[in-house]
């Protein structure tokens, strides 16, 4: 299984393309602070290059802004290139699911949005039954 769920910050303001199949495509970019990770009293931090499709591309366009604090679900792959004489690495992800961690970009209240494409399935443990607020004793 190949799913990779990550926390931080969009780097720049995402941008939207359409497809030459008219499919809508949004890349940013997420910086993740590495946990106890301070060489020399600076943060290491990795960066993903993220791309959503169709809906869920409109939607991220729509509400992310550089800065956004951002949850990333979705499969990842590595992809390499060389620049300069030399090679590097870039981690790509192909999001399922954007969690908007803080503020919409119009809005100043505090709800964290979220959206899951209707053609996919959230994962519940096993094990697990849904509970109906009615049936709570309080």
């Amino acid at each position: 299984m190949n799913s990779i769920t990550i926390i931080g910050n969009v780097t720049r303001d995402p941008e939207l393309r359409t497809t030459q199949t008219g499919k809508e495509v949004c890349s940013f970019t997420v910086a993740v602070n590495r946990r106890k990770s301070v060489k020399a009293g600076v943060q290491e931090t990795d960066y993903f290059k993220i791309t959503a499709w169709e809906k869920l591309a409109a939607i991220c366009k729509e509400y992310l802004v550089k800065g956004s604090k951002v949850a990333v679900v979705g499969s990842v792959s590595v992809s390499t290139y060389e620049k300069g004489g030399n090679h590097y690495a870039s981690l790509d992800v192909t999001a399922t699911n954007v969690e908007f961690i803080g503020t919409k970009r119009s809005d100043a209240d505090d709800t964290g949005l979220s959206y899951t494409p209707p053609n996919s399935t959230p994962s519940v443990p096993t094990g697990f039954v849904p509970v109906v607020d009615d049936d709570l004793p309080f």
